[in-house]
């Protein structure tokens, strides 16, 4: 599933391609992703040019002249900047062609990304109220972390993959800001001192930073949107590497089930 260095790989691949560009046709070929697609559409979009293109948590936002579109890639959506006119391929969805002759294609094999027009304030909207605050941003740090986890019992791992909590912080660089923090992934949240949060914020905005300026990761599906992979895979510490030698320590990297999501972690140096 792309995370948020992939989004925001993808957000910064497509921008330059559709900011300022307009809109001058918009082909569904599917009536449902993850949700229905309205049939109004094309209607509503022709027409309205893309003055900006932004992302809050792993949505994209494209940010028009009567409002906003709101995409979601889902398990295995893609985006692409191809020339307008361009086959379509078997799971190509959407198609927002532009002024300049290019089009933005939606690519989703499973079909659990998502399209959604609004014209009031996309904060406002149902998917993207109740948010926590962006990783990456000033007011997310150890002491916000601290502070929300008082009297929880939830395991560490989960709860800063709640997105509620903090947004954007999905399986894998979960595993690795723990790793990399020396934080069991089993360990109650509420338990964990102010100290130990301040170096997971800080691992947490570090493994992100990293994934993004190394293209993302590529686990299964993601792909840039000049269809080149995310490198970042080939940096992972922890990830996906069960069986192997941990690199602080030399023993064996364990797996187990946490919250029904692969959890990588060493019982040596992870307490």
């Amino acid at each position: 599933m792309p995370e948020l260095p992939e989004v925001e790989t993808t957000l910064r691949g497509i921008s330059p391609h559709v900011t300022g560009k307009t809109i001058l046709e918009l082909i569904l070929r599917t009536s449902r992703l993850r949700f229905p697609l309205d049939h109004k559409l094309p209607l509503l979009l022709t027409g309205q040019r893309v003055l900006r293109v932004t992302r809050r948590a792993k949505y994209l936002l494209l940010h028009c002249d009567l409002g906003t579109l709101i995409i979601h890639l889902g398990m295995s959506g893609s985006l692409r900047i191809v020339p307008a006119g361009t086959t379509e391929r078997k799971h190509d969805h959407v198609d927002l062609i532009f002024s300049d002759g290019n089009c933005l294609r939606f690519s989703d094999p499973r079909k659990f990304g998502a399209f959604l027009f609004t014209t009031e304030p996309p904060e406002q909207h149902r998917l993207l109220q109740g948010l926590g605050p962006e990783p990456l941003e000033a007011q997310f740090d150890g002491n916000y972390l601290f502070d929300q986890s008082r009297q929880r019992k939830l395991a560490i791992k989960p709860f800063i993959m709640d997105q509620h909590v903090v947004v954007g912080v999905g399986n894998i660089y979960a595993n690795e800001a723990l790793f990399r923090s020396g934080i069991h992934p089993a360990r109650s949240a509420g338990k964990i001192s102010r100290q130990r949060f301040l170096t997971l914020a800080e691992e947490i905005k570090l493994v992100l930073q990293q994934s993004i300026a190394a293209g993302g990761t590529t686990i299964s599906d993601f792909q840039q949107s000049d269809g080149k992979p995310g490198y970042f895979k080939q940096e992972l510490t922890i990830y996906g590497r069960e069986g192997d030698a941990c690199i602080l320590c030399g023993g064996p990297i364990k797996c187990t089930r946490l919250a029904q999501r692969s959890t990588y972690f060493c019982p040596h140096c992870q307490r």
